[in-house]
């Protein structure tokens, strides 16, 4: 396969991990783009980039570059992957890829228009662990797939000024952590849910802080999600069927699960490594654009981001550059 020429558009904490996985994938990082070239320079130095630019819309210009990984703010995804897809880059977009429904619709149709690929950076649907899970519960392993329940609680600091808790930057708990609950459940539910129940609890800035959404389906599976920004939980998901259970443990970048069946019998199920995540996910990419199709990842970003965003609307909250 040829040697694609990957971007890092948002030198941030993300992307300086990215960059270390770059390194190890392919030996090398092709450019980086920042808002200031003095931290594009920076960067490049740091994580052995070959090209520094102090603009993003100089960087996408580059006709050298193959592939952009965008790990700004969510609340900008849309536009940068807009300007990507423009210039004729694929793009692997960090979560949430989009804030809205109509947004990530638009790129879809674009990134049809160009045939050009775009993909979603969810840990849960590159990690290796999860691919053989899927093909142990569609087996039938566990028996008739009945429900998910997925938890997930990350205690912020009361802080109204954290990005985390900024309505003008989409923040709150749904976008930010809700997004690997939902793909989880999405990931292993036959169909696209078609009832959504929830409840929410506001923090002071407008933002949600905790929630619990319902999901059911036309095949009758549902999934319960659990989300809190101002509580630790356990990021535990479990995929239960009428002949046994599956538990993920740190579900997100999982490498290990244990299945427990009605006599209590359990088996140890492992794949992958949990240090290896954000390689996963550049080699899934890479295949991605040789084959010419993310149909299989980005249908299902496209049904959780249509998820999210009926849940927002259930709740009322919607953001100003909306």
């Amino acid at each position: 396969m040829k040697k694609l020429n990957w971007a890092i558009l948002g030198p941030g904490t993300i992307a300086a991990d990215f960059a270390q996985a770059l390194n190890e994938v392919n030996g090398t990082v092709y450019a980086v783009g920042s808002r200031t070239l003095e931290k594009a320079e920076q960067f490049a130095k740091n994580y052995h980039v070959e090209k520094a630019f102090g603009s993003y819309d100089e960087m996408l210009q580059d006709k050298n570059i193959d592939v952009v990984y965008i790990s700004t703010p969510h609340s900008n995804h849309y536009e940068y992957i807009l300007k990507s897809l423009e210039n004729n880059k694929h793009v692997l977009c960090e979560k949430a890829i989009t804030v809205n429904s109509s947004q990530l619709q638009k790129i879809v149709q674009l990134a049809e228009k160009k045939q050009l690929i775009v993909a979603e950076a969810m840990t849960v649907y590159h990690m290796p662990l999860y691919k053989k899970l899927r093909e142990i519960v569609q087996s039938g392993k566990i028996g008739n797939l009945k429900m998910v329940t997925v938890n997930f609680g990350s205690c912020k600091e009361n802080d109204v000024t954290n990005r985390f808790f900024n309505k003008d930057l989409a923040g709150g708990a749904l976008l930010d952590i809700g997004t690997y609950a939902l793909s989880f459940a999405r990931f292993f539910l036959s169909k696209k849910p078609n009832e959504i129940l929830t409840t929410m609890k506001k923090f002071e800035t407008g933002v949600d802080e905790q929630s619990g959404i319902i999901l059911k389906n036309e095949e009758d599976e549902m999934a319960v999600i659990t989300l809190t920004m101002r509580a630790r939980m356990q990021k535990l998901g479990v995929v239960a069927g009428d002949l046994g259970y599956i538990t993920v443990d740190a579900f997100p970048r999982a490498d290990k699960a244990t299945i427990t069946y009605l006599d209590g019998t359990q088996e140890i199920i492992q794949a992958g490594d949990t240090n290896k995540a954000l390689c996963y996910e550049i080699k899934d990419i890479e295949e991605y654009i040789h084959n010419k199709s993310s149909k299989k990842t980005l249908d299902l970003s496209v049904d959780v981001m249509d998820i999210m965003t009926d849940v927002r609307k259930q709740w009322g909250i919607t953001y100003s550059f909306e």
